[in-house]
């Protein structure tokens, strides 16, 4: 039988500066690729000083991936080229498709001087680069909670848990988003689908992913498991919180450049002509 998934790697989230000069912290990217497949990147905008994200995104072109904003405090303001305007608030999730291509901007708003989330990068196979864009925006409210008997909370976002399934339905890659607060000292264990890339993100408190309770993690590590049926994770005596994810590997070729990601490197320059020329923005059929 097979063990649950060991701790492969631990990365701790870096430093870096995006957008138009907002600071934040990655926890993978370019460099890391493909050993997240089928997720690109993960982008952690957490921070106490407005200089840090108010210079925010300014309008910028996306194309071959799809990104998931989940906000736990503040709110981002977003508006786009299909004439989509809106706000993505504190406990909401915006899974945008990018597909054959959209133009938009992302500007971080404060609440109460407080702001903060996260944002995702999955990728797209090549027989979806050009699906046409769309999104599926869920409130706070849409997002069930599941209380588990053992001192697990968990938000689902996308993917099932005890028979609850997230709002987020419909994506290529078959993921799971999870939110998970495990309270102190406590034991959580929870499935995943063999052959799929398992990672996770801590944003709160520590603990152990490892069932023979080594590796300890906290804040902004992030782990990524081996293959298996399942993950376990184990609570210090501060209580743990950390995002979950999963999904089915793509095993095709990266070419990646900014905002966009394809499979070769002309799918990436043919991108950018049409950004100066003006065609990137397809028509619906």
């Amino acid at each position: 039988m097979t063990q649950v998934r060991a701790v492969e790697r631990i990365l701790r989230a870096y430093p870096t500066i995006e957008g138009a000069g907002v600071r934040l912290h990655r926890a993978f990217g370019s460099y890391e690729v493909p050993q997240f497949d089928p997720f690109l990147m993960l982008d952690d905008f957490r921070a106490s000083r407005p200089e840090d994200y108010l210079p925010g995104f300014p309008t910028h072109p996306h194309r071959g991936i799809e990104t998931v904003t989940y906000m736990l405090k503040g709110s981002v303001e977003h508006a786009d080229s299909m004439g989509h305007a809106g706000k993505v608030n504190a406990g909401a999730v915006q899974w945008m498709t990018a597909g054959s291509g959209i133009v938009h901007s992302e500007m971080p708003k404060p609440v109460n001087g407080q702001m903060g989330g996260f944002q995702l990068w999955v990728n797209l196979p090549q027989s979806h680069k050009m699906m046409d864009p769309r999104y599926q925006e869920i409130t706070r409210k849409q997002i069930p909670e599941v209380s588990i008997p053992d001192g697990t909370t968990i938000k689902v976002l996308c993917g099932s848990v005890a028979d609850v399934t997230g709002p987020v339905r419909d994506i290529v890659a078959d993921p799971e988003y999870l939110d998970v607060s495990v309270d102190p000292d406590a034991f959580f264990s929870h499935p995943v689908k063999e052959g799929y890339t398992a990672l996770a993100y801590v944003i709160g408190g520590d603990g152990t992913f490892d069932p023979r309770e080594g590796h300890p993690v906290m804040n902004r590590d992030l782990i990524l498991f081996g293959d298996g049926p399942s993950i376990t994770a184990r609570s210090f005596k501060k209580g743990f919180r950390f995002l979950f994810f999963s999904g089915k590997p793509i095993h095709e070729p990266v070419a990646w450049w900014g905002p966009i990601v394809m499979n070769t490197t002309e799918e990436l320059r043919q991108a950018f002509r049409e950004y100066q020329d003006g065609t990137f923005i397809k028509k619906k059929a």
